[in-house]
């Protein structure tokens, strides 16, 4: 797990929704009604929010190169699904994609992918490369070549494994 900071803007609610299961530990925080009330799901939404988490966890792991961790349905299927308006803002005339009712996940995540798609943000938004952990985080580095959520522990650990290898 990282100590990064959170994702900018819309890309939070992804980071978030990808990093509800620990992979290392077995942990899913869409298990507690705390971690339900985070995302506004409910227990009914809770196969369709998995599905969109691992959905998006291959979307993340493809950003930094690296292949799917499993069999998932295509994040451009679910996000096909989602409604979506376009909202106008009277004062200064900008518009923006927005979710057609404030509560559905898929919809918020379409909406932030959207907003991350123009701001050009989208592909900076990844999965960790070890295979024990596959945290998101938001690629701050300059060339955008980050691999790990976190260079002390998963950075370190890959490290060492190169290291022994070299060795044996």
């Amino acid at each position: 797990m990282s100590e990064r900071s959170p994702a900018p803007g819309g890309l939070a609610l992804i980071e978030s929704l990808a990093n509800t299961l620990d992979i290392e530990t077995g942990a899913d925080a869409l298990d507690t009604a705390d971690g339900r009330a985070r995302l506004g799901l409910t227990e009914e939404e809770l196969p369709d929010a998995r599905e969109l988490r691992e959905s998006l966890r291959a979307a993340l792991l493809a950003h930094a190169g690296h292949p799917p961790h499993r069999t998932v349905t295509p994040l451009g299927e679910l996000l096909a699904q989602a409604p979506l308006v376009v909202t106008v803002d009277p004062a200064d005339g900008s518009a923006a994609l927005a979710p057609s009712d404030a509560g559905p996940l898929l919809s918020r995540v379409a909406a932030a992918v959207a907003h991350a798609l123009v701001e050009g943000t989208w592909t900076r938004l990844k999965a960790c490369e070890a295979t024990t952990c596959h945290w998101a985080y938001y690629d701050r580095s300059p060339a955008g070549r980050g691999r790990w959520c976190s260079m002390q522990v998963c950075g370190a650990r890959a490290k060492m494994r190169r290291y022994r290898a070299a060795k044996d």
